[in-house]
């Protein structure tokens, strides 16, 4: 320090180096930071650069600890109530020995719009600051002083400070380093367009048929579980470069590279887990909790109560508190009672005891004679009213007080309603309710400034009841007739007034006091403090309830002090205010929190002009916070020197239902020091004092709060369960027995009972002692020689896996995680959540404005190692919002009830947030163990002699009986029906107003498709066998080219043709078809044509390789010399080209003997016959739509009525109204047109049925789907337009799939479709179990349809390909004559996948042939009976094999995941769920605004632990459009897999759980 002083530099440079020094002690900036300053400053006075390398690099000395406070600047800084330098010390040794165990833990990714704004649209300017708030913790209502200082302009004009801290730690700089350098390095700075524009003809709300169906083929490759036919095309969502693992699936990502420093993250070891154990295959049993081995027990004896000195009785003590008040208004009217003060501190107002008495009794008078009429007063004695008063208008309320104890009616203090939704009004308007309050007190000001309606009035505040606002000014009262006196009566065990205390979860009870109670209360108080008459006393603390009503207005009174009220508003303005008053008036006593104490050290500047010689008593309020020693001790080693005393400062505990429970008593004698405990925060934890040293890293030093009242026997009970005495070094809840403590919960006797009728027990089982004890809400201990220590309060209690944890020891270590001064004023919220069973802690703070993301984060992961070190606890979620965002209470602290109730709403908004279910989340059920694999014989064995039958069942027999039946051929059946029934109409197309657009008829159908084939034949100089390509919209040219192919011997394959809108994504997938296929040429229309040869499209393929293109629009007017005849009914018919919900693309070859047979069997389950009209709302380009499309009518000779699904995306009504004017009887449709009309028609049903849809004929409406049917959108629609006249039994669904294109559909005669529910547990392993409706964990399934005659379904199993019984969830295969042939690919690999086609069981039925659909399900024998009087077998589909996820040794569905996840916010409009190395990762579309992104991730994390067991790995949170779905409505989720490893989905927020 010489040497610094001797230096040669000028003083500004000195006292700007002293300024470095103390930013650098306190961590406001880095060592780093420090040098670089420091060498800044210095630069221009030293020599040479030698010289300056030395200076900057020398050892750092800290200033002497005093100096520390003298010029702390407030911007930012921690709260200092939490403040302590041995645990700040601690803090940091557990920080750094994480930095050397170099752990990389991946960064959530932001998009760029979200980053930018992330808090600075909330920020409101320190200096005009509403309320002014840094109150944290649910112990500490009122705020702090936060940045409303001097020196507030000098941090905010050096940003500089502000810079990242140097962390050392590699967690941070990795993570950003894969992220490009920066939190902003991988977000993306343009917005791509939404994934899969709507095609044409395609999905209603998007698709991605063509970026999906088609562009996304499959990869050449061995796994038979793969419908794989080329090498999978790499262009997605960009044009990305990517490598490929084995499988096809992009790594070379930074998403990937995340996941893979997730994986690596959740490697390392941590808290050994519970032990874990579940009884039987599916009854899965969280962990039971196990006694720690390591737990401490407490050891002494039982402890005794402890009895307080005797209540003296003094002579003059008056008989109650209205007494002495007219004592001193008649004896001495003029001295002093109450000054308030204006925010210049200067005095507003003295209240004289003579003012007090005449004003009260006025008020008294017209509060009981003035309200309401003669014969009907409104109040009358014993009555409650409100007193709404604000803080900074003491005289208004002490009058309106003592009126109310004049008039003997009950006042109710409660906080101003500053607006009608105030944090926390509504549960204060219940309390007014209950305790049946109408009139509210208030002064001419406070009236004023309330909310007013536009006529002027109060309006109700929400929640509370009708109230009459009464002002309590003097010259709007009536003056008393002189010969009117109050009735003063001596103290009585009437109700004096109500206090109201806000619990843990929000809700707010009235504490009432008795007027003997209050009157034995203040003559403790008296007796402990030493009062006496006319003493002056400071009072900062809230004079409406607790600590600050009890000696401010009520003690005062009783001794006749005068009290100086320094409002709240005044303390925000000048920190030091009461000090000064406590100079100026020579006041004996001062009343403040450690907050105040706190602000006063940060303010103080060496003022000459204070001292605080005169106090002989600084009673802290929060003096039981262990995390108030620190300001104590700054505050006492600072003010010292201007004549503070040790001996002076008084600690005391308190609680709204106890009052006073102890207080530290003013001693002359300074010789003896006040109590200290260094307790272990481990043994804390376990309940049991254990001493510690200073050394340790986990202790938690605790300070007496004196000893025990006056008058009043304290125990110490355990917390829960039945009262039992603690022994005396085990922490337990304080009760305290005394008359001078709270009666009831006003109107609440259970919780009354509880808590204000407690008799503890001894462990011989006999009571303490005959009266009742109070609960007092504190959980301490009491120490040697009878002094109590508080450790912390019932209401901050953690409860963690059997662990006790206090939130505000867990709100210290997060302030001490302060490398960059990051918390906004110190405003942070600790509280539990209830998730799978156990408590959880939340971490809510509110950022600096000017925080980075890389600060943020870094922040965040440094303060769950401290508290996992610190505490032995994990963090589930850690939320950072933008600052002043958070709910406040009145006075301006965190209102921390209704923090939690936002975040469990999700409607924190938070702009971070990083979960660590994976650490914390240590019961769930042990991962299911594979047995070894059991023989399919001995399943089948063992099935047989259980009695379950084998899961196997058939449809009808396909009969020989119509003429039609004699033709082998679909072409032969068209020419026999053009010679038979030529004018016959087959197909009539709809267009977007509802008309008939154009229709054909049989002859028609013939003569076009004549033509066709002779343009083949002449133009395209076609070979039989060729392939053709039908590139054509929805209608009715596509069904005239696909006969035209097969009059010329051709094999057509039908193409969604492109998006006009959209060429350059949807194109490649046609020419991507036409290859696979090898079509020999394209057939279309003109306008196709046309776009086929736009510079758009020569942009985006290369057209010199298309085979020949023909426009049918023009064609020749001659029709084909000689139509071919088919000879083989085994020949290839035509391909059926589609994708997979896996992105697999894949031709299925269909025979014309499996096309006949498949017409066949829809024509007999569904009664088609030429009579019949079909309404068809389908896509015609695969599957069972195609056939409906195309080929029913022609074999059937019904009608079908074609409406094209891309019609009703601009008329929703179209399908209905079709249906509905042309009376049709059978309909089908997608879920994407099911899901269009729910949503498009939701609000129109009543206008439908004014323009006469009726829907009363409709006997079949069914779903064409490829997945398990969606139950929830069934029943909506069949409510939506139950009105309407649907039927709920004529909504039924198909199910189909690659290798059989219908399996079931439900038809026209069988019994109704039916629903079973099932444990979805029990399904996780492969197992089926009903329940009832309505049970946990219940799954409702619906039947997939009937079972099409001709068909034959057994459930096997997928590995061993063994039969399995009813009971058990396997493969469906199927055995029909209409079953593909096998996969067609062009390069002669179609043995890959033969296995699909050509199955066998491995045990019983060796001999059958079976397709293998590759979807899980199960058979059931129902009650019912089908029409051959035989009990029907329903056939349930549960899911996709290849899309089942194997987490935890389970096989769980996506869409059940799903499903929980939708439910959980009402802005996740889709989510998709698919596995990546074992981690779980769900996306979620977001409906609403880029702040609710940050919502979701704990609120789906919680979800699906909650349902599932599972831990969500990864949260990915997107636009609406993001999830590709297919033409059939169906999640592409391999798709947006890899567009997610690829880093091409632009999601808004990407969170990874730790």
């Amino acid at each position: 320090m010489a040497e610094r002083e001797a230096s040669p530099f000028p003083l500004d440079v000195r006292a700007r180096l002293a300024e470095l020094e103390l930013e650098l002690s306190e961590g406001d900036i880095t060592q780093k930071g420090y040098e670089k300053k420091r060498s800044k400053l210095i630069r221009a006075y030293v020599p040479h650069p030698g010289g300056m390398e030395g200076l900057s690099h020398r050892p750092f000395f800290p200033p002497p600890s005093a100096a520390r406070f003298h010029r702390r600047r407030s911007s930012g800084t921690r709260d200092e109530r939490y403040r302590s330098d041995v645990h700040s010390e601690a803090v940091q040794a557990v920080l750094a020995r994480h930095v050397e165990s170099k752990v990389a833990v991946p960064m959530p990714s932001k998009r760029r719009s979200l980053v930018v704004q992330t808090s600075m649209d909330a920020y409101t300017p320190p200096g005009l600051s509403p309320l002014c708030s840094d109150s944290s913790s649910g112990s500490e209502e009122e705020a702090g002083l936060g940045d409303d200082m001097p020196g507030m302009e000098h941090w905010m004009t050096r940003p500089a400070l502000l810079g990242p801290a140097h962390l050392g730690s590699t967690s941070s700089s990795s993570s950003s380093t894969q992220s490009g350098g920066s939190a902003i390095g991988h977000l993306s700075l343009k917005r791509k367009p939404a994934l899969g524009v709507a095609e044409n003809g395609g999905s209603l709300r998007r698709s991605c048929e063509f970026g999906s169906d088609m562009l996304w083929p499959p990869p050449l490759e061995s796994d038979e579980r793969h419908i794989g036919t080329i090498a999978r095309n790499t262009q997605r969502y960009g044009n990305a470069e990517r490598m490929e693992t084995g499988d096809g699936v992009p790594v070379s990502s930074r998403v990937s590279a995340k996941i893979q420093q997730l994986v690596n993250t959740l490697k390392m070891p941590r808290r050994p887990p519970l032990r874990e154990f579940f009884v039987d295959d599916f009854e899965e049993l969280l962990e039971v909790q196990q006694p720690d081995p390591k737990q401490r027990r407490p050891e002494g004896a039982e402890m005794l109560a402890v009895r307080g000195e005797a209540l003296g009785v003094v002579t003059n003590w008056p008989p109650s508190l209205e007494a002495a008040l007219q004592r001193w208004g008649t004896i001495s009217p003029k001295a002093p009672c109450l000054t308030s003060l204006d925010t210049t501190g200067k005095p507003l107002y003295v209240l004289t005891y003579g003012k007090l008495w005449s004003r009260s009794v006025k008020l008294a008078f017209n509060i009981l004679h003035k309200l309401g009429s003669k014969q009907e007063p409104m109040v009358r004695p014993g009555d409650r009213v409100a007193l709404v008063f604000p803080n900074n208008d003491p005289v208004a309320f002490m009058v309106a007080f003592y009126g109310c104890l004049l008039a003997e009616v009950v006042p109710v203090p409660i906080e101003v309603p500053l607006t009608r939704k105030d944090a926390g009004s509504q549960q204060i308007g219940f309390l007014l309710g209950s305790c049946g309050v109408t009139v509210a007190l208030t002064s001419d000001a406070c009236h004023k400034g309330l909310p007013k309606s536009a006529t002027g009035e109060i309006p109700q505040f929400r929640g509370w009841p009708k109230l009459l606002w009464f002002v309590t000014e003097s010259k709007h009262l009536s003056k008393p007739p002189r010969d009117w006196f109050p009735h003063i009566k001596d103290a009585n065990s009437d109700t004096a007034y109500i206090e109201y205390k806000t619990c843990k979860d929000g809700s707010v009870l009235g504490v009432t006091v008795m007027r003997i109670a209050l009157l034995t209360h203040c003559q403790a108080l008296t007796q402990s403090c030493g009062y006496t008459e006319a003493e002056t006393i400071v009072n900062v603390l809230d004079f409406k309830k607790d600590v600050g009503l009890w000696h401010g207005i009520l003690t005062s009174v009783m001794n006749m002090m005068h009290v100086i009220s320094v409002p709240y508003s005044l303390m925000k303005v000048n920190p030091l205010s009461w000090i000064q008053k406590v100079y100026h008036f020579k006041a004996k006593v001062a009343c403040v929190k450690s907050r105040d104490m706190h602000w006063a050290l940060v303010a103080h500047r060496e003022q000459k002009d204070i001292s605080l010689s005169s106090l002989r008593m600084l009673l802290v309020a929060d003096g039981s916070n262990p995390w108030s020693i620190s300001s104590c001790d700054a505050f006492l080693n600072v003010f010292q020197s201007k004549g503070l005393r040790s001996e002076v400062i008084c600690p005391c505990a308190s609680s709204p239902e106890a009052l006073t429970v102890a207080i530290r008593r003013p001693v002359e004698d300074s010789s003896q020091p006040p109590g200290r405990g260094v307790l272990s925060m481990q043994g804390l934890s376990y309940s049991v004092v254990r001493v510690d040293t200073e050394e340790h890293l986990s202790v938690l030093t605790v300070q007496d709060v004196g000893t025990v009242m006056p008058g009043a026997l304290v125990c110490v009970v355990k917390p829960d369960g039945v009262p039992l005495l603690c022994k005396t070094d085990e922490i337990g809840e304080l009760c305290v027995c005394s008359v001078a403590t709270g009666t009831s919960y006003y109107g609440l006797t259970g919780m009354t009972k509880n808590t204000f009728e407690v008799f503890p027990v001894a462990s011989g089982g006999g009571l303490v002692s005959e009266y009742a004890f109070v609960r007092t809400g504190l959980l301490g201990f009491v120490g040697p020689g009878g002094l109590v220590f508080i450790s912390g309060k019932m209401d901050g209690l953690i409860v963690v896996s059997g662990r006790r944890h206090n939130a505000d020891d867990i709100i210290a270590t997060a302030l001490a995680v302060e490398p960059m001064k990051f918390i906004y004023r110190g405003r942070i919220a600790v509280f539990s959540v209830t998730v799978l069973r156990d408590e959880r802690i939340v971490v809510v703070a509110e950022q600096r404005p000017d925080s980075t993301e890389e600060d943020s984060f870094q922040w965040m992961s440094r303060v769950l190692q401290a508290i996992d070190s610190i505490h032995g606890v994990g963090v589930f979620c850690l939320g950072l919002v933008p600052a002043n965002t958070l709910p406040k209470t009145p006075l301006g602290g965190l209102h921390l009830s209704e923090t939690k109730q936002l975040y469990l709403e999700g409607g924190l908004h938070p702009c971070n947030v990083l979960m660590c279910p994976h650490t914390c989340v240590t019961n769930l059920p042990k991962p299911r163990q594979k047995q070894p694999e059991i023989g399919p014989a001995s399943v089948m064995v063992g099935n047989l002699v259980s009695g379950k039958r084998i899961a196997m069942a058939s449809g009808r027999d396909l009969g020989q009986t119509d003429d039609n039946d004699q033709f082998l051929f679909l072409s032969e059946v068209l020419q026999w029906r053009s010679q038979t029934t030529p004018e016959h109409i087959l197909y009539t197309l709809l267009s977007s107003r509802g008309a008939v657009s154009s229709s054909l008829t049989c002859l028609q159908l013939h003569k076009r498709a004549e033509r066709v084939a002779a343009l083949l034949l002449e133009r395209g100089g076609l070979q039989e066998g060729d392939h053709i390509a039908l590139v054509y919209p929805p209608g009715i040219d596509l069904i005239a080219a696909f006969y035209g192919c097969l009059y010329a011997g051709c094999v057509p394959i039908t193409v969604r043709p492109p998006h006009p809108q959209n060429i350059s994504t949807t194109l490649p997938t046609v020419k991507m078809i036409v290859e696979v296929s090898r079509s020999a040429c394209v057939m279309t229309t003109a306008v196709i044509c046309k776009l086929l040869r736009s510079k758009e499209a020569v942009a985006t393929v290369d057209i010199r390789n298309w085979p020949p293109v023909l426009d049918t629009d023009d064609l020749p007017k001659k029709k084909s010399p000689v139509l071919y005849k088919p000879c083989n009914p085994d020949a290839l018919a035509y391909l059926d080209f589609s994708v997979s919900t896996t992105g697999m693309l894949a031709g299925v070859q269909m025979s014309h003997n499996a096309v006949g047979a498949f017409c066949r069997s829809v024509k007999l389950q569904c009664e088609l016959y030429p009579s019949r009209e079909v309404a068809i709302c389908l896509d015609p380009y695969c599957g069972l739509g195609f056939v409906l499309w195309c080929l029913c009518s022609v074999y059937s000779g019904h009608q079908s009525i074609l409406i094209p699904p891309v019609e009703l995306e601009s008329n929703p009504a179209l399908w209905l109204l079709a249906v509905s004017q042309l009376r049709v009887r059978d309909t089908f449709c997608s879920y994407s047109v099911m899901e269009l009309c729910t949503k498009g028609l939701g609000l129109q049903t009543e206008a439908l049925k004014a323009r006469g849809l009726d829907l009363s004929r409709v006997r079949a409406c069914v779903v064409v789907a490829e997945e398990r049917p969606r139950m929830s959108l069934t029943h909506s629609f069949s409510k939506l337009f139950k009105d309407l006249g649907l039927h709920p039994r004529s909504v039924s669904t198909a199910f189909g799939c690659r290798v059989n294109l219908a399996i079931c559909l439900q038809g026209t005669s069988g019994p109704d479709p039916t629903t079973v529910y099932v444990d979805m547990r029990a399904l996780r392993h492969d197992r089926v179990r009903l329940v009832e409706r309505g049970s946990p964990h219940s799954l409702p399934l619906m039947e997939s349809g009937k079972i099409l005659p001709g068909v034959r379904i057994i459930i096997a199993n997928p590995e061993t390909k063994g039969p399995l019984g009813d009971s058990h969830l396997g493969e469906i295969w199927v055995h029909s004559a209409h079953n593909g042939s096998g996969y067609y690919s062009g390069y002669g690999e179609e043995v890959l996948q033969s296995d699909h086609f050509t199955s066998r069981l491995s045990f019983g039925d060796t001999s059958t042939v079976w397709a293998r659909t590759g979807y899980l399900g199960f058979l059931r024998r129902t009650e019912l009976t089908d029409a051959s009087g035989e009990r029907h077998d329903a056939l349930y589909v549960v899911g996709a094999l290849e899309e089942a996820m194997e987490l935890r040794g389970m096989r769980y569905h996506p869409i059940d995941i799903e499903t929980s996840v939708i439910r959980t916010h009402q802005s996740i409009m889709e989510c998709a769920v698919f596995p990546w190395t074992n981690l779980l990762v769900v996306v979620v579309e977001l409906e609403g605004s880029e702040q609710e992104a940050l919502d979701l991730v704990p609120m789906v994390t919680k979800a699906v632990l909650e349902e599932h067991y599972l831990i969500v790995g990864v949260v990915v949170v997107t636009d609406i459009g993001v999830i590709p779905i297919n033409s059939r409505g169906e999640k592409q989720r391999m798709h947006l897999r890899d567009g997610f490893l690829q880093d091409q989905l632009d999601p808004i927020y990407v969170a990874y759980n730790m």
